[in-house]
């Protein structure tokens, strides 16, 4: 059975005049562009459709996913944001890079949410194979980026 990850409750998030003065953050890896940019995409044009200003969505771009966590912090520390989604891909491989890249994002993003600051929001693939990421950024599966998008409202409107 597959699901679309991108059907959400729209009645859980707040009006539009709520969102017009909040501000988001999107960290986005360049590696697995063609995946990656997609699920920007697909945040960026979520908050929109909720009401949140385009001036008000920071899209930072970083090399690859490993970088997302310093990207993230940089971004909370020099700005006033409601909540930053790390949007990446790690597509297994022969060799156990694929664990280590996936630890280190998994364990920065849980370091930055228990200081409790800004809610950050984990949009990170960590897919078996390119079809599978594909499946996840605005295909069969939907687009994980509009569930971040979704997430980062509900989050920082807790």
């Amino acid at each position: 059975m597959t699901t679309d990850l991108s059907k959400y409750d729209v009645n859980q998030l707040p009006g539009a005049d709520v969102l017009a003065r909040q501000r988001y953050a999107i960290v986005v890896a360049d590696w697995n562009s063609e995946i990656t940019y997609a699920m920007a995409q697909g945040a960026v044009d979520t908050f929109l459709k909720h009401g949140v200003q385009a001036d008000n969505i920071d899209l930072i771009h970083v090399p690859g996913t490993v970088e997302l966590t310093y990207g993230a912090a940089r971004i909370m520390k020099e700005e006033r944001i409601d909540a930053v989604i790390v949007i990446g891909c790690v597509i297994q491989g022969e060799t156990p890079h694929f664990d280590y890249v996936c630890q280190s994002v998994t364990q920065g993003v849980a370091t930055l949410n228990a200081q409790g600051k800004v809610p950050v929001i984990f949009s990170v693939l960590t897919v078996l194979n390119q079809q599978q990421a594909l499946d996840r950024c605005g295909g069969k599966l939907g687009n994980k980026g509009v569930e971040g998008a979704y997430t980062a409202i509900r989050m920082a409107n807790l």
